[in-house]
């Protein structure tokens, strides 16, 4: 039995699809990362902003050590800073993108249940699944009349 080359292993993994779903799937969570973080960054966080007094929360800070300036302005230890605010906005980042994550695979999966029932008229059955009852039903049949 001969060996299968890297090439031909490689080939053989991208025409399965898994390479081609997954391409897809980052690319499209790529744009829907984009969408949601000009969302959070353009729509939600300025409006929280002027709701909690009309500032910018990624401009909170603690300085633990202020900068360190010689005579001719010049700095020569920078500061030592806690930017809290920037820790407060990526965590309010992260809640709306897995409140939106969440909403999308809740639909989608309402999406699918509603294809997957054979009783529910307002979305029909995909063809596979139609040929696969098809098959069982008969399969039913054919054992039932044997036995």
């Amino acid at each position: 039995m001969a060996k299968k080359s890297l090439l031909q292993d490689f080939k053989e993994f991208a025409v399965r699809g898994n390479l081609l779903d997954l391409a897809i799937g980052i690319i499209i969570g790529t744009a829907f990362t984009r969408i949601v973080n000009s969302l959070v960054q353009s729509v939600i966080m300025p409006a929280l902003g002027m709701i909690v007094g009309n500032f910018d929360f990624k401009h909170l800070q603690w300085v633990l050590k202020p900068a360190e300036v010689d005579a001719a302005g010049n700095v020569v230890e920078e500061a030592v800073i806690v930017k809290y605010g920037e820790f407060i906005q990526a965590m309010t980042d992260f809640l709306i993108i897995a409140i939106v994550v969440f909403i999308v695979v809740k639909m989608l999966n309402s999406w699918k249940n509603k294809a997957e029932d054979p009783k529910n008229p307002e979305v029909k059955t995909p063809k596979d699944i139609q040929l696969l009852t098809e098959i069982r039903d008969l399969l039913k049949e054919r054992n039932s009349k044997a036995g």
